[in-house]
């Protein structure tokens, strides 16, 4: 009978020290010792999923292949341990409670009393090992959002507890990470408020196995780990070392130096090969190798955050390590464009990103940039909006189309060259109700599109409920706009391309959940070549 191991990530102190880019490494080191890795993250907002989460609450939605809108953590797990995640990855307290009381209704409970424990926990727990069962994994590793003494998160606590129980000592660990804050007035870190995390945590039944320490500056006092090692009950060499670094994908090396996966290894009773990490070594020794410095803009309405656009950015700094070049992103707000500033905001230039994004705020400016992109050809990628709204532009400048609009933003408008999707009016709730997940495309033979896949079939990721209006298709290809990728039956158009421009691609999914550090997504692999090219004929 095949056994999983489980390994709990907890936090303490402050939010943001790092617990996803902790677990993350951690299972690609595993993997790298031939384990089949799963993730997941539990969160304690009331939330059913982030869906409906405003960019700036919690930066952006990751989507999985089987259309589960998740925290922006998973992207980290699926880029780190190269692994597809699914429905069975991401469980927040609003979903725990939403289904719980769903199956009061039906009568699932039979007349109990529905109560945290055990109707709550059993819940969590059957999510945990339902996800391990379906990836068939040898270690299943679940993050704990938040910190530690919430009140949100005492149920997955108290659930992680029990499942440690259920599965004994040898099947189970606990990791936690806590801040070591350095006071420059005295010159010492000091690691009394990770005791007190610890603390919190041993008062709820959990003991950590292992401890790792955050810190912007090296612990050189021995004393301090000494410290945690005696009064937060953990072995010496389980008070592990998580210093920030320049790059993120510099902390699996960081953390296999410090011991961590050996640790692990030992205290689960595995007895596995050292971790193959010479490809990762090599791909973070590119990262300081980049030059021929090009600047990319990212034309968004969030952009006050970056994480709201968290997997384009790492998929750009995926495709500089694959060509060693650096990208400079450009930051600008939609809401601050117009037809007059638009060319003094572009000056410099090389390449244009438009990403997703929802509702009308910032529209307009979105518009002028796109036309002064298509203009004066400078290279472009549309993500989702974006291919959207390079249609609308194309619909008003080329085509003629006055007040061409998406029926989002204008129920009115004279042209809808974006609408609904006709399995969407019906629609009144809004979480999970979009096309979402991964859905086939098929690339018509002599695009650029087919150049830059090297395949005519494809599968992405979408997160949308509006399209092309295919009223207009005949009019908008007569003026020269290239439907470049369809859904396989030919009814909805996924992929647009301006041939008489350099490089003018946009797409109705989203290139950037696919990204990987070591595996690049072709398009933005291509985008960043002819910025480059741009680049150089100008220097040159």
């Amino acid at each position: 009978m095949r056994t999983c191991k489980y390994i709990f990530v907890t936090g303490g102190v402050v939010s943001g020290l790092g617990k996803g880019i902790t677990a993350a490494s951690l299972g690609r080191l595993l993997k790298q010792r031939g384990l089949k890795v799963a993730a997941q993250k539990l969160d304690p907002y009331m939330n059913v999923d982030p869906g409906t989460l405003s960019p700036y609450q919690h930066g952006e939605v990751f989507v999985t292949d089987d259309g589960a809108e998740t925290d922006l953590d998973l992207g980290h797990y699926e880029r780190f341990i190269d692994e597809n995640l699914t429905k069975f990855s991401n469980l927040t307290s609003g979903k725990v409670h939403y289904n719980v009381l769903n199956r009061e209704r039906s009568g699932g409970y039979l007349g109990q009393t529905v109560q945290v424990i055990p109707h709550i926990t059993n819940y969590i727990k059957e999510f945990v090992y339902a996800g391990a069962e379906l990836t068939k994994a040898d270690v299943m590793i679940t993050e704990i959002g938040g910190t530690t003494g919430d009140i949100e998160s005492q149920s997955f606590l108290e659930a992680i507890r029990q499942i440690a129980l259920e599965t004994g000592s040898e099947n189970c660990l606990f990791i936690h990470v806590v801040l070591i804050p350095y006071l420059k007035a005295s010159g010492e870190h000091k690691s009394k408020p990770a005791q007190h995390s610890v603390k919190e945590l041993r008062m709820l039944g959990i003991s950590p196995d292992i401890i790792i320490t955050r810190s912007d500056e090296p612990i050189t006092e021995q004393s301090v780990k000494d410290k945690i090692s005696l009064f937060c009950n953990v072995k010496p060499d389980c008070v592990i070392e998580n210093l920030t670094l320049s790059s993120l994908y510099e902390v699996p090396l960081m953390l296999h130096e410090n011991g961590l996966d050996k640790v692990v290894c030992r205290e689960l009773s595995l007895n596995l090969p050292e971790p193959d990490m010479s490809k990762w070594k090599s791909m973070v020794e590119h990262i300081g190798e980049r030059d021929n410095q090009t600047t990319i803009a990212i034309v968004g309405k969030y952009v006050k955050l970056h994480d709201a656009y968290l997997s384009i950015i790492e998929s750009l700094n995926h495709t500089e390590f694959e060509q060693s070049a650096k990208t400079d992103i450009l930051w600008i707000d939609s809401e601050d464009i117009t037809a007059e500033n638009v060319a003094s905001l572009f000056t410099d230039v090389k390449g244009v990103i438009i990403p997703g994004g929802f509702g009308n705020r910032g529209i307009e400016g979105k518009i002028a940039a796109c036309r002064y992109v298509r203009e004066h050809n400078i290279p472009f990628l549309g993500i989702c909006l974006g291919m959207q709204i390079a249609v609308i532009e194309f619909a008003r400048n080329v085509c003629g189309l006055d007040g061409a609009n998406s029926s989002e933003f204008d129920e009115k408008a004279p042209h809808r060259v974006i609408d609904l999707m006709d399995e969407q009016r019906e629609i009144v709730e809004k979480g999970g109700t979009m096309r979402l997940g991964a859905y086939p495309c098929r690339i018509k033979s002599g695009t650029l599109l087919e150049k830059i896949y090297g395949t005519k079939e494809i599968s992405e990721r979408h997160r949308h409920r509006y399209e092309f209006n295919n009223t207009y298709n005949e009019l908008m290809t007569s003026k020269g706009m290239l439907i470049s990728g369809t859904s396989p039956d030919g009814k909805l158009v996924e992929t647009i391309e301006l041939p008489q421009n350099d490089f003018f691609v946009a797409v109705q999914f989203h290139p950037e959940f696919l990204s990987r550090p070591d595996k690049p997504h072709p398009l933005f692999s291509a985008l960043v070549k002819a910025a480059n090219q741009k680049n150089l004929s100008v220097c040159g």
